[in-house]
């Protein structure tokens, strides 16, 4: 979604509230990512004193694995985030929004890439499998002799 900026940029006190999704549709290109559902955002983009700001939280699930035990399992994630946007900046401190316009659908999912945690768990105290048997330990000692 392109979002036209001119009027938040020109007028302090200018304010526009967003309430969307990006449908699973949308997220095709990202296969390696398996979403069970839209992102949902909601938020604000605000002129106070000059300075434009975005906030905005995203919602959504995705189908993952266990990086220990392998199974399978759906979490839901909800994302906040906060952005000073400008005309051009030479600064990466800033979001550029060039011809006053900005995408937030590809900044919503930069975002939320960047966030997602780099190892996946179907819980915190996750056992794995046993090396030897390939046991699921989650659900009771496997056979193997213990040393």
């Amino acid at each position: 979604m392109i979002i036209q900026l001119k009027q938040l940029f020109d007028i302090v006190g200018e304010r526009k509230d967003l309430n969307f999704e990006i449908a699973k549709e949308e997220l095709s290109e990202y296969q390696h990512l398996d979403f069970a559902s839209g992102i949902a955002i909601n938020g604000t983009i605000v002129n106070r004193a000059g300075v434009v700001t975005l906030s905005f939280s995203c919602a959504f699930t995705m189908n993952q694995f266990c990086d220990r035990c392998l199974c399978e399992f759906e979490r839901e994630y909800k994302f906040d985030y906060e952005h000073i946007l400008v005309r051009n900046s030479s600064s990466d401190d800033f979001v550029e929004c060039p011809d006053d316009t900005l995408d937030i659908n590809e900044l919503t999912i930069t975002d939320l890439l960047l966030s997602l945690p780099s190892k996946i768990l179907c819980r915190e105290d996750c056992k794995g499998l046993c090396f030897k048997c390939g046991a699921d330990l989650n659900e009771g000692p496997c056979s193997c002799p213990t040393l």
